[in-house]
Parts: structure tokens; sequence; C-alpha cells
């Protein structure tokens, strides 16, 4: 009863979805392509044979800019993974029009009208944008709260974390909004079997591009553990399980 009961607690309080664009191009500032699929730059995130430095073009809406700690978190996690030398992440406020719900293309037009940074010489970058309101992939039963949807690009709804972690029954903000950061990150790096081969399966079939490991990072679904002492254990960010640092470590990453 109780893992029943855990179960349903799951599934109606946080899906974080990941999803692929077929619109494939390079912009002008750039040789290298940025509207592929998400895991195509897996390699190149990872390791430094092509990039040497990364750089991550924060964008924000008034309102939802990140947490400092949470920027930390994941700086952190991109020096633990990565053999980039150097790491940047800068925070910029955009001024777009607000929605209540944004379907994908409305967030691909928001990145390709407001980002600057673009992969060039020795440097990476990675497009994260903080957003107002909810998706448009949002079920009765789902709250999405982010979205790779680019090799080298990922939204976060930012307004959606700041509800759940309001929750009585919520992790801290920081905790919860470090968390989806990662995990979304974690699809940029070719997390689970999506351009990072799998060294041992260990792919949810159901739920593909994420772990079967329900305390892994890439595990498709997250929760609070203020309520059930199974997710977020003393407040702690879920990791990476064995099977999937070993995958980063055979395409290049630590």
């Amino acid at each position: 009863m109780k893992n029943i009961l855990k179960g349903i607690l799951l599934i109606f309080f946080i899906t974080i979805s990941c999803t692929k664009d077929d619109n494939l191009g390079n912009d002008l500032n750039s040789d290298y392509p940025y509207k592929q699929q998400v895991g195509y730059s897996a390699n190149d995130i990872l390791s430094n044979k092509k990039f040497s430095d990364i750089y991550v073009e924060v964008m924000y809406v008034a309102g939802f800019r990140p947490s400092a700690e949470t920027l930390t978190n994941f700086i952190n996690f991109i020096a633990l993974r990565t053999y980039k030398t150097n790491i940047v992440v800068e925070e910029r406020l955009i001024n777009v029009t607000l929605k209540s719900i944004y379907s994908t293309e409305d967030i691909r037009s928001i990145e390709d009208a407001n980002r600057s940074v673009f992969s060039i010489e020795n440097q990476l970058a990675i497009s994260a944008l903080f957003l107002n309101g909810k998706s448009s992939n949002e079920t009765e039963t789902t709250t999405i709260l982010g979205t790779s949807y680019r090799n080298t690009s990922f939204v976060i709804f930012e307004e959606t974390i700041q509800t759940a972690s309001n929750n009585t029954f919520g992790p801290s903000k920081i905790i919860l909004e470090s968390s989806v950061i990662l995990h979304e990150f974690g699809h940029l790096l070719g997390l689970v079997n999506n351009g990072t081969n799998m060294l041992e399966n260990h792919e949810d079939s159901t739920n593909k591009a994420h772990c079967t490991n329900e305390n892994c990072l890439m595990y498709y679904l997250l929760e609070n553990g203020k309520n059930t002492d199974y997710w977020f254990k003393d407040e702690q960010i879920p990791q990476l399980d064995t099977y999937c640092i070993n995958d980063l470590r055979s395409n290049g990453g630590k």
C-alpha cells in the first residue's frame, strides 16, 4: 500500500519531460549546429577534444531568475562530469511576451530571438531558458518542470518550480530547481541511450531516455522527500547512478 501511494504521489506531483527538435540548422555566428536533436552534442560537451570551454547563457524573464546556489550546483556538476577547463555561466534578463502556457515551438522561437552566444572556436555554448507559465505538454496527472529540446538547449518552467517548492509536501526551491536543471543537462549529455551509448542496458523501456534506477538523477520521476522518506532524502539532490556515470565516461566524460 505504501509503494502504491508513493507511486500515485510521484505521478501526480512531478514529471520531467524531454523532447527532441527536428528543426536542424546553424546560426551565422557559429559553424557549429545548435538545432540538432537532444544528445547530438554529448561527446562535445563531455570531452575537451573539440571544445575546452563551456559557456552557459542563462536567459530568464522578470520574476523567475534561478537561484545563485542552483547555478553553483550546475557549475559543480559540469566540472564533475566533463573535461571542460573553463566553465562560465552568465545570466541575462530577457523581455518577451509572456504566456501562461508555452508550446515547444514557442520556446524555440524565444531562444532564436534572444540567444546571443553560440559555439565558436574552443567554446561550446549552452542555452538555458527560465520561463513563467507552464508547458503545453502538461496533463491532469503530470507537471512538467523542464524540457531539453535541442542539442545545446533546455528550458526550465521556473514558475512551476516555485509553486511546487512552496507546496507543503514540496522540497526546497534550490533542491528542486537544481535537480531539474541537472536532469535536463543529463539529457544533453546523451542520457539515457540518447546520444551516449549504454555499456549495460538500464534504459526505462516505457519512459525512453530515462534510467530504470529509481534513485538515479535520470529516473523519469522526481518527487519531494518531505512527505515520504524516499525522494530528496535529507534535502539532497539525486545523483547519477553507476550505470549512467559509466556511460558518460565511455563517451568522453569523467
